[in-house]
């Protein structure tokens, strides 16, 4: 896999658009790097369908109790890290329930782990240690789709079980045929030839969004378009959560802050006590038998 030639893939060949950049002035680079990300939304356009299937994979995992798991290497690696560690605050998940792998482990966030990407067995001892199970989905991400810690991992996922997700930039990419479902957002050659934390980069980034986003919408982690299920950590959110009851029910400041606090910070409960004009028990009772689902909760308590 490794001695494949690197220079047949899409993302290591060279830009027609970019050849004179070494001799550009700072607004022409600037100028050719944004024409060129703005390829990349259409790039993830294209692969819409292949997205829908994965967000599928990851809310039937969550039905069941199952977990989202990101790993990659480099960038790739990093993008997953940083998508799961956003759930918590934003959706108020369990740590558990969204995790990033990364080739080398957590340090190698922050510092590069020679080597670490180059060892498929790697990739399995780390899921291993994650007890990975068939109600998960395993995403394996890697921009060139070659990646042998992805695919050592890909492949021990669907032995499993798991259902799995290859995320790539290239055509007919490795890691596709170790997957379930593969995405792969072709995007062209980058500015720097090879240096695919620009648009592959930012390609992945908008499908990790999509693909999270869409899977906490899903099992109820919004009402309408707001985030009803954020997570109270500090005064800034406590303020966005006070707005959010004021959007959904028009009741005063002081009486959304008094009906959050009463709700011990859980901003579905006091949405619901407002709306049904219930307890607090009453109103966590009422999102249980709703699944967690804002609306029917209220529509149940005013039956």
């Amino acid at each position: 896999m490794l001695e494949e030639n690197l220079e047949l893939l899409t993302t290591e060949s060279r830009n027609p658009q970019s050849l004179k950049i070494d001799t550009a002035e700072p607004m022409e680079i600037l100028r050719i790097m944004n024409e060129q990300d703005q390829l990349v939304a259409l790039a993830v356009n294209e692969v819409l369908p292949d997205i829908e299937v994965a967000v599928r994979f990851v809310f039937e995992s969550f039905q069941k109790g199952g977990r989202l798991i990101y790993l990659g290497a480099g960038t790739s690696g990093r993008l997953g890290v940083l998508d799961a560690v956003e759930c918590p605050p934003t959706f108020s998940t369990d740590h558990e329930m969204v995790q990033g792998l990364m080739a080398g482990g957590e340090g190698a966030f922050l510092k590069a782990v020679e080597g670490a990407e180059d060892d498929p067995d790697l990739g399995v001892r780390d899921l291993q240690a994650l007890r990975l199970t068939s109600k998960d989905t395993v995403i394996g991400i890697a921009a060139s789709g070659r990646t042998p810690y992805v695919i050592g991992a890909l492949k021990y996922a669907r032995s499993i079980g798991a259902k799995t997700v290859a995320l790539s930039c290239n055509k007919d990419a490795a890691i596709s045929k170790e997957a379930d479902q593969s995405i792969e957002a072709i995007v062209g050659p980058e500015v720097l030839t090879g240096s695919t934390r620009l648009k592959a980069g930012t390609a992945h980034k908008m499908v990790l969004n999509m693909i999270s986003t869409s899977s906490m919408i899903l099992i109820g982690k919004a009402f309408e378009n707001l985030m009803v299920d954020v997570h109270v950590s500090n005064q800034k959110l406590k303020e966005r959560a006070i707005g959010i009851i004021r959007k959904i029910t028009g009741v005063s400041y002081e009486v959304a802050l008094e009906t959050l606090e009463k709700a011990e910070l859980q901003v579905k409960t006091a949405i619901v006590m407002i709306k049904t004009g219930t307890t607090k028990q009453d109103a966590d009772k009422l999102l249980t038998e709703a699944n967690g689902y804002v609306k029917k909760a209220i529509e149940k308590g005013n039956e």
